[in-house]
């Protein structure tokens, strides 16, 4: 791994990518906080309960002929 610093430090300009990318972590680590603290907290119990919430999902329960197919 270390070999490759000396191809890396050859590139003019390389040393504005660890800087851009740290910029664009800190902004949407900043929108998303920003998002929860404004959001509307009955919408955000709605969604944290929807992956449990089965009674309006129309899913097929597995039979044992869709199971009979793969043997």
């Amino acid at each position: 791994m270390m070999k490759f610093i000396n191809y890396l430090e050859g590139i003019s300009g390389i040393s504005i990518f660890p800087l851009m990318s740290l910029l664009m972590f800190f902004v949407i680590f900043s929108a998303v906080l920003v998002w929860v603290m404004f959001a509307d907290k009955n919408y955000l119990a709605e969604m944290s309960k929807l992956p449990l919430d089965q009674t309006d999902l129309n899913l097929k329960k597995p039979t044992t002929q869709s199971n009979d197919i793969l043997k």
